[in-house]
């Protein structure tokens, strides 16, 4: 049985209870725009190439994160944030590879997913990135995994193996190749005792897989053989860099930018091929 005194302490005690408070709602977060790395890439080949300012298809917002990123750091004047990755924008932003300590292919002025993602400073996230793997020695030249794995893919769809004579990472190699082979991506294929009609369907599977390849011969101031440069590959050189956008833009690759000479594919990256 209770006591008087023990309700009466009851009921004080439920008098002066105070509720606790609501756990108050955690504050809402805006979600970071994106910057797919991809678009980037090929708006930073492409576009420097071009002889007006028309932008790289589906690249615009991507690559208008990354120019106000480059604002924002006093590396791009306002007027050049456009969406538009030209000669100015690949200045800015070698400028700003070099800021990290970066120095030849490193600083090309061509984004890698490292210094994209330094840029951000919570401006963006990376969507869509790509490498270029690792270093390997394959076939008696230098190269990338990414390069291999879609030199192999040509190869099953052509249904034939390659002699390679020159590969990338070889600055200063070949005085004709004008630096396209100092980066990655570059592989230089024999056409010793291939007919036209194999040279022809390599040329087309090496271009349906994302290279960037032509047939060069002596009237260009070549030996016989195929130069195949990987679109997209973040180690390209300068002048690989060149190519790959002249190839876009229906030109072949060399200093006169004359008329591409080679088989009309649907243009790839390695990426998009391997989407289907």
């Amino acid at each position: 049985m209770f006591t008087k005194a023990a309700v009466l302490t009851a009921l004080t005690a439920a008098a002066f209870a105070v509720a606790a408070p609501a756990q108050a709602a955690p504050a809402a977060t805006t979600a970071l725009p994106t910057a797919n790395m991809e678009a980037v890439l090929k708006a930073a080949q492409i576009d420097p190439r071009r002889a007006d300012d028309t932008q790289t298809p589906g690249a615009h917002d991507s690559v208008l994160l990354v120019e106000q990123a480059l604002q924002a750091k006093g590396l791009l004047a306002a007027t050049y944030v456009d969406g538009y990755f030209g000669t100015t924008t690949i200045t800015a932003y070698s400028q700003y590879q070099k800021s990290l300590g970066y120095t030849g292919i490193d600083a090309s002025g061509l984004p890698g997913k490292t210094s994209l993602e330094k840029l951000c400073e919570g401006r963006y996230t990376v969507t869509a990135p790509v490498s270029a793997g690792s270093r390997i020695a394959y076939r008696g030249v230098t190269t990338n995994t990414r390069t291999k794995a879609m030199l192999l893919a040509a190869e099953g769809i052509a249904g034939l193996t390659v002699s390679l004579t020159q590969g990338g990472y070889n600055p200063g190699g070949v005085d004709a190749s004008a630096g396209t082979h100092d980066g990655g991506g570059a592989l230089d294929i024999s056409v010793s005792g291939m007919s036209s009609t194999t040279r022809t369907k390599l040329l087309t599977a090496l271009r349906k897989v994302g290279f960037a390849a032509w047939y060069r011969t002596p009237a260009q101031g070549f030996d016989y053989h195929i130069h195949a440069m990987a679109i997209s590959d973040p180690d390209l050189s300068s002048g690989a860099q060149h190519q790959t956008g002249d190839y876009y833009l229906g030109m072949n690759g060399l200093a006169g930018r004359g008329a591409d000479d080679g088989p009309a594919v649907t243009k790839v990256t390695w990426e998009e091929y391997q989407r289907g």
